[in-house]
């Protein structure tokens, strides 16, 4: 147990699953959203720089899967406030072990998991219900010279996403595959 986060590690290096460790009584509870004693594990020099909220009202709409270029890589830390959601981080890192596989979790606002999503990975998510609302630490500002993305229903990869999918944006749904040509990223 690291102070008010419980960690469980995933397949993938580097992406972490934490568990919000919440104080309760008679009048309902409190958890720390952030802390960065107890996120210094995980972020390391990095300094949380943005902060970016989202809500999605349609059930298993799809949003992602994004990434930002090196010199604008980003660790996010992942929560979910609202509803619930199927969260996605896939490896981009070249020359890596688990390159194209993805680790999910659901996070939700009952369940106070939350996932660290380092440098070289895409994120995604599928709302499972409606009114899904997320929030997003980000270690860099956003640029859009430097954003970037993969086809979240890229076979290559092959998330399962847990329902067909009902909503992407057309960005989004524009996004390329990952083809024989991609070979990742280097940080």
């Amino acid at each position: 147990m690291t102070g008010r986060f419980e960690p469980s590690a995933t397949l993938l290096q580097g992406v972490v699953a934490l568990t919000k460790r919440r104080i309760a009584d008679n009048r309902g509870f409190l958890e720390r959203a952030y802390c960065s004693e107890d996120l210094a594990p995980y972020l390391g020099s990095r300094q949380i720089a943005q902060i970016n909220r989202t809500m999605t009202l349609q059930p298993h709409s799809v949003r992602g899967l994004h990434y930002q270029l090196p010199p604008h890589a980003e660790t996010k830390v992942i929560s979910c406030l609202r509803g619930s959601v199927f969260d996605v981080a896939v490896d981009l890192r070249a020359g890596s072990t688990t390159f194209l596989q993805w680790h999910g979790e659901i996070l939700s606002a009952d369940n106070g998991r939350v996932l660290i999503i380092p440098e070289g990975f895409a994120h995604g998510f599928q709302t499972l219900e409606p009114d899904c609302e997320m929030l997003y630490l980000h270690t860099a500002a956003y640029s859009a010279d430097y954003e970037s993305g993969l086809n979240a229903t890229d076979p290559t990869i092959g998330i399962a996403w847990p329902a067909a999918i009902a909503n992407m944006s057309d960005r989004d749904a524009g996004l390329p595959f990952a083809d024989r040509g991609f070979k990742g990223l280097n940080l």
